[in-house]
């Protein structure tokens, strides 16, 4: 048996594999979205449309969708967040970070799907993506002619900024 790739820590077997084969329905908005990433990590893609909100299926390119799952090796998934999406729920939001290597690329896509019930199951309506947080400093910067901030009495440049 082995490890789901959605990180739940569970075998495959009793985790997303049933989901993705049809045998139950996800329980959540977000045991959705774990099966999806398994999909895409498994080879999974017609589950990726089946799973998709009927609405949006539309403009989904089922043949796309499987060379970019076929072309990057799955490497992790990390739940951010969950607003709503249980049992009772009728719409839910995960925000979700997905860590694949594309083209010897490590990347990360960060993401808030929306999820909907409809007629008794839950489906991927859309996601939005999540921009990377702006990196504030706190301290001024250091100019290269400016005295060194680790105190050797040396111009930056000199120094630590050589």
């Amino acid at each position: 048996m082995s490890s789901c790739p959605c990180g739940s820590g569970e075998p495959f077997e009793a985790c997303c594999g049933p989901i993705i084969a049809g045998e139950r329905p996800a329980p959540t908005a977000e045991a959705l979205m774990r099966s999806r990433y398994s999909a895409y990590a498994t080879g999974a893609i017609d589950y990726l449309h089946e799973s998709l909100h009927p609405d949006h299926r539309h403009d989904h390119d089922l043949e796309a969708t499987r060379r970019w799952a076929a072309d990057s090796e799955w490497l992790g998934l990390e739940v951010v967040k969950v607003e709503g999406g249980g049992e009772g729920d009728t719409e839910g939001r995960v925000e979700f970070r997905a860590a694949y290597r594309e083209h010897d690329a490590r990347r990360v896509h960060q993401e808030v799907g929306l999820f909907r019930r409809h007629e008794g199951r839950w489906f991927y309506v859309d996601g939005r993506l999540v921009a990377p947080e702006t990196v504030r400093r706190d301290a001024p910067k250091v100019g290269r002619n400016d005295p060194c901030p680790c105190g050797s009495g040396k111009k930056y440049k000199k120094c630590c900024g050589a």
